[in-house]
């Protein structure tokens, strides 16, 4: 006989937007249900932002062995030796990490009086749904329901992946060995995070890109470097090229998958050991009952249909993350579903948020905070921009963060100085965003940053630098 459970809130998934939500909702004494038909964590955590940066910061390190082990060394250090990478060691490692985060995330959730229920949740109605978990079945009704169920990514329809020649970003991040050479369909930021990440590792890495450049969402200017990287480390880039299938060639150990492309009206192929399919995500509306529930969509199709407040369109019932819209990032799940939680117990809330900072762990790293000029000046403001480069700031020298031509540029408002919008790219520059969010969140002027004392040496002194060149008077720049 299948379990009967009540709840106030029930979260329909434990990613980065759902477990938060379920976390502060039962902090402020709800009776709190979140069911997750996978692990406690989500894409984010379990095959995706996490993983993928363990993954790249290994790259990372196995660079540097390769420059220590060249026949000068490097900053005076030498090792003897080739490094090898050990590629089913280096998933373990990551695993590892996996786990653990996993396991912390399930704790917080208990301390916090949260119940986790693991199994997959068909809703019948409006707020109620029928969980399949592994003690039987448990039928829920609720009064009030977050729909946190994420995305997935987008197979092509010509070129399914098997994730043994054609994978996934998931199946990338499982590897049992390091393939000599990956094809990447898609020149986003999740392929051009891997492809990086690969290249460092040791693997021929090609791109095949529909577009006319790669991580078309930044400006040309700010991915600019990341564009030199690729060149001096030999990743063919393919503009303007559309993937037209894949065939696996070849017998035993001397497969090869064939990957067809057009460009500029010509059919080409490359034979490669890996096709990895990185050409989006879509949020998952289907297979859990979303259309008994009466919720609209938006305009799209794509996503559930909210307000400023993550409601939807049935009272009591809320959608957060990528289920509800761009942007799809983790953090911006998490500030949704804290801020639904304390919507339920009361609270006056709402998502006004002035910049959503996107970061792209490619190398260089790139950072876009607000408005770029060319958005700014789109929108009719009359703006004036400053950029400090890298290679001016002494702390990154001396931990060679200006080796891949990077800088900080600020857009401000030329009449009051209003900063609009921060792009970074460099070397170690991702953890600079937080400084950037806050100066936006704030409304922060020019003045206020210049007149603000920077600790030396620190990275965010180019921050400060970039700023006193918005003014017309950097310091350590002519």
């Amino acid at each position: 006989m299948a379990e009967a459970r009540r709840c106030q809130v029930l979260v329909v998934g434990a990613g980065p937007g759902g477990y938060v939500a379920g976390i502060r909702a039962a902090q402020l004494g709800l009776d709190t249900i979140v069911v997750e038909g996978d692990k406690a964590g989500g894409t984010c955590l379990i095959r995706g932002c996490i993983p993928s940066k363990a993954m790249i910061h290994a790259a990372d390190r196995f660079e540097a062995l390769q420059q220590h082990s060249a026949e000068d060394g490097h900053m005076g250090i030498s090792v003897d030796g080739t490094p090898v990478v050990d590629m089913a060691a280096l998933v373990s490692w990551k695993d590892g990490i996996v786990e653990r985060l996993n396991k912390g995330v399930e704790s917080l959730l208990k301390a916090a009086g949260a119940d986790l229920v693991k199994g997959w949740a068909t809703f019948t109605g409006p707020k109620s749904c029928t969980v399949e978990a592994s003690e039987g079945e448990v039928n829920i009704e609720a009064e009030n329901v977050i729909i946190a169920t994420g995305s997935s990514h987008i197979d092509l329809p010509f070129m399914p992946c098997d994730e043994e020649f054609i994978i996934s970003s998931t199946g990338a991040l499982d590897l049992e060995s390091l393939p000599k050479s990956v094809a990447i369909v898609g020149g986003g930021y999740i392929g051009l995070e891997l492809g990086c990440a690969l290249t460092k590792l040791g693997t021929d890495v090609t791109v095949v890109e529909g577009l006319d450049s790669v991580l078309a969402i930044m400006d040309k200017e700010i991915r600019r470097p990341l564009e030199l990287w690729l060149k001096k480390h030999k990743v063919t880039v393919h503009t303007n090229a559309l993937a037209r299938g894949a065939e696996i060639k070849g017998k035993g150990a001397a497969r090869k998958v064939e990957l067809a492309f057009e460009k500029d009206g010509e059919e080409q192929s490359i034979k490669v050991d890996k096709v990895l399919v990185t050409v989006g995500r879509s949020p998952n509306t289907k297979g859990w009952g979303l259309e008994n529930m009466g919720v609209r969509m938006d305009t799209s199709g794509r996503f559930i249909r909210i307000d400023r407040m993550c409601r939807t369109s049935v009272p009591g019932v809320y959608a957060i993350g990528d289920v509800a819209g761009e942007p799809m990032l983790a953090h911006k799940a998490s500030a949704e579903g804290e801020m639904v939680a304390e919507i339920i117990a009361g609270h006056q809330r709402e998502f006004d948020k002035v910049a959503i900072p996107a970061i792209v762990f490619t190398e260089p790293e790139i950072i876009s905070v607000g408005l770029t000029p060319d958005e700014a000046e789109e929108r009719g403001e009359d703006i004036i921009v400053g950029k400090f480069p890298l290679a001016a700031s002494g702390r990154a020298l001396s931990i060679e963060a200006e080796k891949t031509g990077g800088f900080i540029r600020v857009t401000a408002r030329e009449s009051d100085h209003v900063i609009l919008g921060v792009q970074a790219v460099g070397t170690h520059i991702a953890e600079l965003h937080s400084e950037f969010v806050l100066a936006l969140e704030m409304g922060a002027l020019l003045e206020d940053v210049a007149g603000t004392v920077h600790a030396h040496p620190t990275m965010s002194e180019a921050f400060h630098e970039s700023v006193l060149k918005t003014l017309g008077h950097a310091i350590h720049i002519s």
